[in-house]
């Protein structure tokens, strides 16, 4: 089956990379009978694959039987799994079934594997070795033919090394991995999901379909979704029922994104752009020099100034005896200047020479500043431009675009 028939037929809208590469990895696998640990956050959709992988196999019209490992309380799993005889434990008045043994033939998905408890660990890995267990209370040995699919979304080389998952359970799943990627990881994958629930629950709340600004957008791609594609959907469906305006806005939007944790949402709900942002910091660093300009003429450090009167430093609404030494300076400003703490105040040490950076006050462009830090970006993230957008507090796309204006390698 081609890739494309495949999420046709599975409801699966993307194309991104890592997307593409685990679904052809669950296409290769469906026809064996091979374990598959499928690995990645909470609402990626993992059930999905373990979906596939059944319906591409050859027991694909046995049963399938999903079920999460975390939700089913300690003292019962066993029982659930595995059956038990009647009077085995208290309310035990019948002999029952487990899921293997009721899924002979078929698979069994098992979420959340990574909360399963130590000793259920040990009866599965006999179940994957030989296919044989044995129900709670009884002593006869019964055979199943299963193939078990599981999945997790915490790191199980952890839980191995924290002695909370058996290390030869570990490797006996993980005979095929499959890497679910996050949505944030997906790029654009993220607009198409948004565009189909939001058709989606205009069909079901009959309501016109709400579209997103390019603003919007932006936000939409660069915000972390910890939820993943669970999240979104959710957004997508709240925004669909509450906005007031078919058209979304990228302010409209920020009030739907809980733990508006990505500057981008933050810069926009402030009402700035990429490049107010840079004048602002531009700016509120030129006024910090001249503060500390101010203070030195006023306080009758006239030496450290040339003769010129239009050396005198421009004057802030910002007292001179309230004057502190910025932080963010710090580094710019000559060795022999002591520490200064607000309200004290700024001594020299004798012989000192004071100096302005001209070229740092009077010549900054904000193109070659942009530049300046676009580069330093991606030579702090060694070149990873997704790392370095993240930094940026910009998308990937608008870091490709910035990297073309600019000429920049990277």
């Amino acid at each position: 089956m081609e890739l494309q028939s495949l999420k046709q037929r599975y409801g699966i809208i993307g194309n991104s990379t890592r997307l593409n590469r685990s679904l052809e990895i669950a296409k290769k696998v469906a026809p064996t009978d091979l374990s598959v640990l499928i690995s990645g956050e909470s609402g990626v959709g993992k059930e999905a694959f373990s979906k596939i992988i059944h319906q591409l196999s050859a027991r694909k019209h046995e049963k399938f039987i999903a079920l999460n490992c975390g939700a089913i309380p300690e003292g019962t799993i066993d029982s659930e799994l595995f059956g038990h005889v009647k009077g085995s434990f208290t309310g035990a008045t019948d002999n029952r079934k487990g899921y293997f043994e009721t899924a002979n033939g078929g698979t069994i998905f098992l979420d959340e594997i990574g909360e399963m408890p130590v000793g259920t660990q040990a009866r599965l890995l006999r179940v994957l070795e030989s296919g044989e267990f044995i129900p709670v209370g009884d002593s006869k040995v019964r055979k199943t033919d299963v193939r078990i699919v599981a999945a997790t979304n915490v790191n199980l080389v952890d839980r191995v090394q924290q002695g909370k998952f058996r290390e030869d359970l570990y490797f006996r799943l993980n005979t095929v991995p499959i890497q679910v990627p996050a949505l944030r990881e997906r790029g654009n994958d993220i607009e198409l999901l948004f565009r189909k629930f939001a058709t989606d629950f205009s069909e079901r709340y009959h309501t016109k379909p709400i579209m997103l600004t390019s603003e919007a957008i932006q936000i939409l791609l660069s915000y972390r979704w910890p939820g993943n594609v669970r999240q979104l959907k959710n957004v997508a469906e709240q925004i669909s029922v509450l906005a007031k305006d078919d058209m979304i806005t990228a302010r409209q939007l920020a009030q739907f994104l809980p733990n508006q944790e990505n500057s981008l949402i933050v810069r926009e709900q402030q009402g700035l752009n990429e490049r107010e942002i840079l004048y602002k910091m531009l700016f509120e660093m030129k006024n910090d020099l001249n503060n500390i300009r101010e203070y030195l003429w006023n306080n009758g450090h006239k030496e450290f100034f040339r003769e010129n009167e239009n050396d005198k430093p421009e004057y802030s609404n910002t007292p001179a005896n309230q004057l502190s030494l910025p932080t963010a300076l710090d580094n710019r400003l000559p060795n022999q200047f002591n520490t200064v703490n607000e309200g004290e105040p700024l001594v020299l040490e004798e012989d000192a020479e004071f100096y302005e950076d001209e070229s740092f006050e009077e010549s900054l462009s904000i193109a070659d500043m942009e530049k300046e830090l676009i580069i330093k970006a991606l030579k702090k993230h060694s070149g990873t431009r997704k790392k370095a957008a993240l930094d940026l507090g910009i998308s990937e796309r608008t870091l490709y675009r910035k990297l073309k204006e600019y000429e920049i390698d990277g």
